[in-house]
């Protein structure tokens, strides 16, 4: 039963992304987008795409792997896995799943990816007029609650009222985010600061998020390439190996509805716990975090249940300096993330863990060996990941 993990058996071994553009001006399809940055993660591991054998994606992406298979002409596909539910809150799932592949025997070569064309599919979460709603969302369409930032902000507002948590916390995340994106050229929002003034101008979406605690919505396309351990080590690029991962709920939770007294939760009590058990580390060993803001609110919630700080300490904590590369307590999407490198539904963030732990950034940080990914707070499904140098194995 020991041999039961993930850790130290697979590596990410090339990465990949198109240019990011703000929704609905992609100027390829979703489909096509999905392909150049499959192909760009493999000139990045210096592999023929012919080496691919396997597929793993999440949030019900488009795009068939078999269609994929034969677009790039692989001689035979072995694997194919979409993560159940959470939306993005499965970018961390969708790499496990893919690796899981690998070190059963299942693949050899899996590629994860993320596209997204919201001028050839429509918005991304948009609400749609219906004549009926059912399920979870009939305790919230009919009194007004139909979008993401409603839903959520509920959620927030009652974990800063039980924990004293306030405003400013929010916006250290917000601004931690477009510090980074200023030194990111692929980053969506690179050259447009944001300052702590032109946060609180901003028009409240719902309270407590004003307009920048909000992810954007953007179009193009992520991809990775994971292979077993021994045979990262033969290619071009410094192997970034997992050292664990997980995914799932806390008892009763939900995205929409909820019922259950732990209602002010990012939905990663026991999530956190069972990923810290396969990779063998504590938060203590953690040098940099990429989480997923869909909200700002969700982050603060995220970074105390994976054991950084007591909710009762999230404001002396959660501020700029602390999150800010490359020497802040705990550097935070050293990218831009979700708010403003791009929003590609998470996956940026896994590439930019990778590049953080190959030590390529363009926010470089100083404690590079273990790099976490945290995906999708207060979703659920949710999934985390651990990733690592050859240095802590």
């Amino acid at each position: 039963m020991s041999d039961r993990t993930l850790r130290g058996k697979v590596a990410i071994v090339g990465i990949g992304e198109t240019t990011y553009y703000k929704h609905s001006q992609a100027p390829e399809s979703e489909f096509k987008m999905a392909l150049q940055a499959i192909l760009a993660a493999c000139t990045d591991a210096g592999i023929n795409a012919h080496e691919i054998d396997g597929f793993a994606s999440y949030g019900d992406d488009r795009n068939d792997s078999v269609r994929l298979a034969t677009a790039l002409g692989l001689p035979r596909l072995r694997t194919s896995v979409m993560q159940w539910g959470g939306g993005g809150g499965g970018c961390c799932a969708a790499v496990a799943n893919g690796a899981a592949a690998i070190a059963t025997g299942q693949a050899d070569c899996v590629v994860v990816f993320r596209s997204l064309a919201q001028g050839q599919f429509g918005r991304f979460g948009q609400s749609a007029a219906s004549g009926s709603v059912t399920g979870e969302r009939s305790y919230l369409v009919p009194y007004g609650v139909i979008s993401p930032p409603q839903r959520f902000a509920m959620r927030v507002m009652r974990y800063m009222h039980e924990h004293g948590v306030r405003q400013e916390a929010l916006r250290a995340i917000a601004m931690a985010s477009y510090h980074h994106a200023q030194n990111n050229p692929r980053a969506v929002m690179y050259g447009k600061p944001l300052s702590e003034e032109r946060y609180d101008a901003s028009r409240w979406i719902v309270e407590p998020f004003h307009l920048f605690d909000c992810c954007m919505e953007n179009d193009g396309a992520a991809a990775l390439i994971l292979m077993d351990a021994e045979r990262a080590k033969e290619l071009q690029q410094k192997p970034v190996y997992l050292l664990g991962a997980a995914s799932g709920a806390s008892e009763r939770f939900a995205s929409h509805a909820h019922n259950s007294p732990h209602y002010a939760s990012a939905d990663f009590t026991t999530v956190a716990k069972d990923l810290y058990r396969m990779a063998r580390i504590s938060p203590g060993d953690v040098g940099v975090v990429q989480s997923y803001e869909n909200f700002t609110g969700g982050v603060v919630m995220a970074l105390a249940e994976h054991g950084f700080f007591a909710p009762e300490e999230a404001n002396e904590f959660v501020t700029l300096e602390n999150l800010s590369a490359a020497s802040g307590r705990l550097p935070l999407n050293t990218s831009g993330g979700n708010l403003a490198e791009c929003y590609m539904h998470g996956f940026e963030l896994v590439l930019e863990a990778v590049r953080q732990v190959r030590g390529v950034s363009s926010n470089q940080v100083r404690r590079n060996d273990v790099a976490l990914v945290i995906g999708g707070p207060m979703v659920a499904p949710a999934s985390n990941l651990l990733l690592g140098s050859q240095a802590v194995l």
